[in-house]
């Protein structure tokens, strides 16, 4: 069962916000995941971001979070960066608040994360890594671009299928401002109700 301050945060997504000019850019995603010819294919969705710490992050939770709402039991998502940081303190907190389980399972530099959004679902394991990591799948996975430093700088994104823009506003500009955790939850609320839309059933 789905944890209840998530569930909560998905009954009251609202697609309709979602502006027009972006829709844009997130109708071919959803066009490729809704395609019929996917659906009985494996697809593992590997979110990209130059750091691997906050975006990306938000993108493949909430982007697992969605899949399993919407019964896409053939979805695996990642992330990865074209460098290696940590998974930035603030976005733990934010998930926390949003009703995630959390739960650090190791002490470093660059921590790993048991992250869970139900109890039937599997833990989405976080901790920053580059994108063709161990971790990650080698190839045929969709690579999705969650910021403009990584989509420009990495065309090629060597082992992927399939390669989508789906950037981002780093929350980071916000790091020590009085509106900082105001904006790493707007952040995270906004890419929760893009993934919705993305994975959200439709003819």
């Amino acid at each position: 069962m789905m944890f209840p301050k998530i569930a909560d945060i998905i009954s009251k997504m609202d697609i309709a916000s979602i502006p027009d000019d972006r829709k844009k850019v997130l109708n071919p995603i959803r066009d490729f995941i809704q395609n019929p010819s996917n659906q009985n294919k494996e697809l593992r969705y590997n979110f990209i971001c130059t750091h691997n710490s906050r975006r990306s992050h938000l993108s493949q939770i909430w982007a697992q979070v969605m899949a399993h709402h919407f019964g896409f039991k053939n979805v695996v998502c990642y992330s990865g960066g074209t460098a290696a940081t940590s998974l930035f303190s603030k976005v733990i907190d934010t998930l926390h608040l949003q009703g995630f389980n959390i739960e650090q399972l190791s002490d470093s530099e660059n921590p790993i994360y048991s992250i869970r959004f139900d109890d039937n679902a599997p833990s989405i394991i976080g901790f920053s890594k580059v994108y063709n990591h161990s971790f990650n799948p080698k190839n045929d996975f969709v690579a999705m671009m969650t910021c403009n430093d990584a989509d420009e700088n990495c065309p090629v994104v060597f082992g992927a299928s399939a390669r989508f823009p789906l950037n981002y506003e780093d929350p980071k500009i916000y790091d020590g401002t009085p509106n900082m955790n105001e904006k790493y939850l707007e952040r995270s609320l906004q890419i929760a109700g893009e993934m919705f839309y993305l994975f959200e059933k439709h003819l």
